[in-house]
């Protein structure tokens, strides 16, 4: 969830320019990447998996992924150095239609189901400690986003510090769950290794289906396109960014193995897909409900504030939005007092609450909100890196601090990937994959309310 971690990203890089050692912007990497998807996704990530082999195979290759689209965005940042991101190279590359549509898929469908997703983990995780009904996971969901929202609208001036504490908890969290298990856990918990036999495992074996699984494996590696707003921060952007790059990747890639190294080890991959708080069920096991209750506080605590960050920053593509859709214009009202767009962040919650009820009737809510989200995600993610091949030849004359190495190989496998993924998970993610679509077509309507063409962005 690519729009869940900007607000990270600013917050670690404060206001300077320029001022990032290669260790600084390791730091930053992995904290932006590294978030509370390995406590949601990897019970949905086991379910589209015939045998551990393959789970583990799926991660490993998630870190690949990630390397290809940070070497291509961190191109993108370097040239085009613009706090609109993918708004920014997409108009520059496709025109300010395509901007536009952005926009409106972003506020309707990735950042409101990027939010919604993450409020059904906290409920997952709450619900451990509060039990409330039936639907007590979605409830407690739509409470923190309310709550979230509300604070939003008043104006938050702490978020940096909050985000930080937070982010540092969630990753001494996964510390402990790892450490907990080499230190505590007895091999005989642990079933073998071995391929397991399930009827269950048949809609494994289909290619699309794994692509389905690496779509959940990428949420969690999400934040991994914030390279493209570390370029600007390195003090030498074309030696240090294949550094930060590659050992920010290694270092996120390793986490998350051991992580779910730790997770298989001690709940077979059949236990795994039947988990529905991970990291609270593996504390659990190994040292006891206490410890599985600390942890599902923590993991409450950085869920909302991962929802905070997104909530704050998906308001803001509403109230550009208002200022490019003139006959829209009510949504770029902005309150002075407390510098936030109030407007906005009042629509944003709503159609986020209405994604929360459409969860709570289905089966997984999780799942639901992450095939919502993932074709219209893997859509623009793909504009976004053939923008690079385009903006190339139609400007190669721009100065490249960074290039990625391997060109065009390397572009044109991430395309590829992001083709995949696209179709992946629109065939294999169900109905909630189909409403995205639609949601992100009925904003075509908006390409005609234009009075006028969208000022082109400066240099």
């Amino acid at each position: 969830m690519p729009a869940v971690s900007k607000r990270r990203a600013d917050c670690a890089l404060g206001q300077s320019q320029g001022n990032l050692s290669v260790v600084d912007g390791v730091a930053v990497l992995v904290g932006v990447v590294i978030g509370i998807g390995i406590f949601g996704f990897p019970p949905l990530v086991a379910q589209h998996a015939a045998t551990p082999l393959v789970y583990m195979g799926l991660w490993v290759a998630g870190g690949l992924v990630m390397l290809m689209g940070a070497l291509c965005y961190a191109e993108l940042g370097s040239a085009y150095p613009h706090a609109g991101g993918e708004y920014h190279f997409l108009r520059r590359a496709w025109g300010s239609w395509v901007g536009l549509l952005f926009a409106w898929a972003r506020g309707s469908v990735i950042q409101t189901g990027s939010i919604a997703a993450v409020a059904f983990i906290h409920g997952e995780y709450a619900q451990k400690l509060l039990p409330l009904g039936k639907h007590g996971v979605a409830l407690h969901g739509a409470l923190a986003v309310i709550g979230l929202t509300l604070l939003n609208m008043v104006g938050v001036r702490e978020s940096k510090r909050l985000q930080l504490l937070f982010t540092t908890l969630t990753v001494m969290a996964i510390g402990g769950v790892i450490g907990g298990v080499l230190l505590l856990a007895s091999p005989a918990l642990a079933a073998p290794l071995a391929a397991e036999s399930s009827n269950s495992l048949a809609l494994g074996k289909g290619v699309g289906v794994l692509g389905m699984g690496m779509v959940f494996v990428l949420l969690t590696y999400g934040g991994w396109n914030e390279a493209a707003y570390l370029s600007g921060e390195l003090r030498n952007p074309g030696r240090d960014m294949s550094r930060v790059l590659l050992i920010g990747t290694a270092v996120v890639s390793l986490v998350y193995v051991l992580a779910n190294l730790a997770y298989l080890w001690i709940f077979s991959l059949e236990g795994l897909r039947e988990s529905r708080a991970v990291g609270a069920e593996l504390m659990a096991v190994i040292a006891g409900p206490r410890a599985a209750a600390l942890l599902s506080l923590v993991v409450c605590l950085a869920a909302l504030s991962t929802i905070n960050a997104t909530i704050l920053t998906g308001a803001r593509v509403y109230y550009a939005l208002g200022r490019d859709v003139p006959r829209l214009s009510m949504l770029a009202a902005w309150n002075d007092s407390g510098a936030t767009p109030s407007r906005a962040l009042l629509v944003q919650g709503l159609i986020t609450l209405g994604l929360l009820a459409l969860g709570a009737l289905t089966k997984d809510g999780i799942a639901t909100m992450v095939a919502y989200t993932a074709p219209v995600f893997w859509l623009f993610m793909l504009l976004t890196t053939l923008s690079l091949i385009r903006l190339r030849r139609c400007d190669p004359d721009r100065p490249r601090p960074f290039q990625v190495p391997f060109y065009p190989v390397v572009p044109l496998l991430f395309a590829a990937a992001c083709a995949g993924l696209l179709w992946s998970s629109t065939r294999y993610a169900g109905p909630g994959a189909i409403v995205g679509l639609l949601v992100l077509a009925a904003g075509l309507p908006l390409l005609w309310l234009r009075e006028e063409p969208a000022q082109t962005e400066p240099s």
